[in-house]
């Protein structure tokens, strides 16, 4: 990998600096034009502005400091006023401070010139302005932290990640430092380079991580565009023994791909499969061309795994047009896409006015007995503005108004946005959620404003996980089933297998050589048990099949579920946390699904249809989550495509299949027949 100063010099391992994408020899992501703005902050047309902030742009590349001043970023009131200030330069972002408190209810224009040039010696390919209307009141909200990657307390982490960190509003970018910005190991520091872009900090380590290690990153000393401190946060992970070199995807876009009458105002996002840089995330990388004609100016910000591009002004009515996310955009291991990812959509004739609502929120407005480690979610009735909801919009109090502390995502593929607590809520408590409304809350892909602050109420129970599945000694295999067993061969097995009440001719494909109450197969790493063996194995089975269908009914029957109807069981693409969830339908895993907690969390999953996985998905288990505390009950049928991989319990009341080439941490409890095709499946870790 390279990684690239401010310069423009290529010099060493990563890619993910501020300069990565634009200044590296041969990158075929340079603009070839020059440099373009890429965000500002506040946004083109913002109202209700603070008459105490500052604004900042940030550019597609890195530019020259020196041509960043008071020449070629300028002020003005409504009127042509020229407003005094100073400018100041970091990284990739510009940042203009008023010299005095701004007029009330003042419309501002922001002006970048030609003169300011990119690091290379390249100027602006326009000149570009915005505008922002100042409200009646100073800001004096404090900045925080809406969340963090790795996230906080995660482990199995990547030794070549880099850590990211994101922000409820814009800060000054030149208070994002190697100062304020650290990593260590232990209690010594680790050597990396910091960078900010948009409302995200990273610090790229200059060599990869020591292997099961705990880290702690912290940022002090932060300040907003207003002035106002970020407290004291830290943050900490335990590294895994590999690295990451799994290639980023782009796993869903608004609007999707052939879509139609789509509205002239709304913004675009396209949604990848794991965080990114986000500094790679520009006017540059997420493009917009009207079909056959030119480039579409706008902005581009990026927010948990969404990258957003505002257009400047409506699009054209009734035209088709074509986005682009440029191949070489990075995650923050250094794995780039793999190819430019491209879709296109024809506009409507009409604008969005609608507001967006909620429409559904876990806990249930008024549950109780709520976990105290649960995560507080709220799905929305339209796709909405990633960088909107944040832990300034999305809050949750406690007795007395207190705030909790905690960290927001929001989850674009499903307009779910999630509020995770730092730490556990404390038992037997009410609590309330807000989803902040009207003026500075949240906001549609089109600007439209949630109408009034949405709130609901709570009370947490008195634990933080449930209990375990009682699997009895239906546990001591890795399939059981009652009518059949069957494998394509040649899969790989690790963990003993058992049919009852049928017999052994029932399990095929695995050339068994039988023994004294079991058999044995190349494809197996343990033993083969059926009813029709010699005893005492019989009678074992029995029990077994009993145990099972015990521990199945238990998983079925747990009361007071924390989610329900998540998502209408589409779940793919969500981080879980730990909890009931219940579904009265098939629930499908149509993109890659995270569980996160620790080793002790149990999470049970109540299907009445049926579980199916799409090929290549996974399942992935972060925090310490243990595949033996993860139960899928199904009553339906369950299918695990083609190379997908799978971790839990499965109970399922009719037939497991796995389609060729998966793989499985965890046990096929089935009451019919499970069928297998080239797969690895291997018994949960104790």
């Amino acid at each position: 990998m390279t990684r690239t100063s401010a310069s423009g010099v290529c010099i060493g391992m990563a890619t993910l600096f501020v300069a990565t994408l634009s200044a590296c020899s041969g990158g075929n992501n340079t603009p070839a034009a020059g440099p373009t703005v890429s965000a500002t902050a506040p946004a083109n047309a913002a109202t209700g502005v603070a008459t105490n902030t500052g604004f900042a742009v940030t550019f597609s590349e890195p530019m020259d400091p020196a041509t960043i001043n008071t020449t070629t970023f300028t002020m003005s009131a409504n009127g042509g006023s020229a407003v005094a200030g100073s400018v100041s330069y970091s990284g990739v972002t510009g940042l203009f401070k008023p010299g005095a408190i701004l007029a009330s209810n003042t419309a501002y224009t922001m002006n970048i010139s030609t003169g300011a040039k990119s690091a290379v010696g390249k100027a602006m390919v326009a000149a570009y302005s915005w505008q922002a209307t100042t409200g009646t009141a100073a800001d004096t909200t404090r900045p925080s932290v809406s969340s963090t990657t790795p996230s906080n307390s995660a482990s199995g982490v990547s030794l070549g990640t880099s850590v990211a960190v994101t922000f409820s509003k814009a800060l000054d970018a030149s208070t994002i430092t190697a100062a304020s910005f650290t990593l260590k190991r232990g209690t010594t520091p680790v050597p990396g380079l910091v960078a900010y872009a948009g409302i995200t900090a990273l610090f790229t380590p200059t060599a990869a991580l020591t292997a099961i290690s705990s880290y702690t990153a912290t940022i002090v000393s932060a300040k907003d565009l207003a002035g106002n401190a970020l407290a004291s946060y830290s943050w900490s992970f335990t590294t895994g023994a590999t690295s990451d070199t799994m290639a980023p995807l782009v796993n869903s876009t608004i609007p999707g791909d052939g879509a139609t009458s789509v509205v002239t105002n709304s913004a675009l996002t396209a949604t990848f499969s794991k965080p990114v840089a986000s500094a790679s995330i520009t006017n540059a990388t997420f493009t917009l061309k009207a079909t056959g004609g030119a480039a579409v100016p706008g902005t581009v910000t990026y927010s948990g795994v969404t990258a957003t591009f505002q257009p400047a002004t409506a699009l054209a009515i009734s035209k088709q047009f074509t986005a682009t996310i440029a191949a070489g955009i990075k995650d923050l291991a250094g794995n780039a896409l793999a190819a430019d990812h491209t879709w296109s959509f024809t506009t409507g004739a009409t604008a969005d006015t609608v507001p967006p609502t909620v429409a559904t929120t876990s806990p249930l407005p008024a549950a109780t007995g709520v976990l105290t480690t649960a995560s507080i979610q709220a799905t929305f009735s339209k796709a909405m503005s990633p960088q909107s909801i944040n832990n300034s919009t999305f809050t949750l109090s406690g007795p007395g108004n207190v705030a909790v502390a905690g960290t927001v995502f929001f989850d674009q593929q499903n307009k779910v946005a999630n509020f995770q607590g730092t730490t556990a809520l404390a038992a037997n408590t009410n609590y309330q959620a807000r989803l902040k409304g009207g003026n500075s809350g949240v906001t549609d892909l089109a600007g439209n404003a949630l109408v009034s602050d949405y709130t609901w109420g709570f009370t947490s129970g008195s634990h933080a996980s449930l209990s375990p599945v009682l699997l009895g000694s239906s546990a001591n295999f890795v399939i059981l089933a009652q009518s059949a067993i069957s494998t394509v061969p040649a899969s790989a097995i690790t963990g003993d297998i058992a049919l009852s009440p049928a017999a052994e001719s029932y399990i095929t494909g695995f050339s068994q050589t039988d023994a004294t109450g079991y058999a044995t197969s190349p494809q197996v790493t343990g033993k083969i048990y059926a009813a029709d063996q010699a005893p005492p194995t019989p009678s074992n089975l029995t029990t077994a099949v009993s145990d099972m269908q015990t521990g199945y009914t238990d998983a079925a029957g747990r009361p007071t579920p924390d989610f329900i109807e998540l998502l209408t069981g589409a779940i793919g693409g969500q981080t879980l946390t730990p909890g009931l969830y219940k579904w009265t339908s098939t629930v499908t895993i149509g993109s890659d699904v995270t569980l996160t907690g620790s080793a002790t969390d149990v999470f049970i999953f109540q299907i009445s249809g049926d579980l199916t996985m799409s090929a290549a998905k996974n399942v992935f288990l972060t925090g310490g989550v243990k595949a033996r505390n993860v139960f899928w009950q199904v009553a339906g049928a369950v299918d695990i495509g083609t190379t997908a991989h799978f971790e839990g319990i499965i109970l399922s009341q009719t037939a497991i299949k796995l389609e060729t080439g998966a793989s499985m941490n965890g046990r096929l409890l089935a009451q019919t027949a499970v069928a297998l095709d080239q797969v690895t499946l291997t018994k949960p870790a104790p």
